[in-house]
């Protein structure tokens, strides 16, 4: 929903943390700080164009989780300056749901594991096909998207995804 204007995030937001909530699951709103906020999410996630880490580090506080997008290690090395609990980093593949990023690869997401400790997972065109290839990076997982929505069965390939995780464990 990164074109919904404020009250209509504010209302999905709100659904989507008592259904969190349910399932003891914590809720990361993406870009929005003030959302977060209002919510009581667990977290945030901002990219390098939104609000600063290190400002949203500041009004949050240690008890709030804190994702920065990073696309190479002096912005990893940067988040985690400014106070980033996790990276996302990408576009691992090049992106279907994201317009206009660059292909990282898995060469770059292996090098900015190698600058960082702090857990991070790649983004970006990942399916199951491809996903024990980024955990083999030294990524602690993955975001996916089209990767389980576009499948034809999407519990079929939920357990693919889980099956390859458990590998790694």
């Amino acid at each position: 929903a990164k074109q919904a204007e404020g009250r209509e995030m504010f209302q999905k937001a709100t659904e989507l943390k008592q259904l969190c909530d349910s399932y003891k699951v914590p809720l990361i709103i993406n870009d929005r700080l003030d959302v977060a906020m209002a919510v009581g999410a667990a977290g945030v996630h901002v990219g390098q164009s939104d609000f600063p880490c290190a400002e949203a580090r500041r009004l949050l506080g240690e008890n709030y989780v804190i994702g920065v997008s990073a696309h190479n290690p002096e912005e990893a090395l940067q988040a985690v300056a400014d106070g980033a609990d996790y990276l996302g980093c990408g576009a691992v593949f090049g992106s279907v749901t994201k317009h206009n990023v660059g292909t990282l690869g898995l060469d770059k997401l292996r090098t900015i594991r190698k600058v960082v400790t702090i857990p991070m997972v790649g983004i970006g065109g990942i399916n199951s096909s491809n996903y024990e290839a980024v955990l083999e990076t030294g990524a602690n997982g993955a975001a996916v998207v089209s990767g389980i929505l576009a499948a034809e069965d999407i519990s079929k390939e939920v357990l693919k995804f889980k099956t390859i995780k458990l590998k790694f464990e």
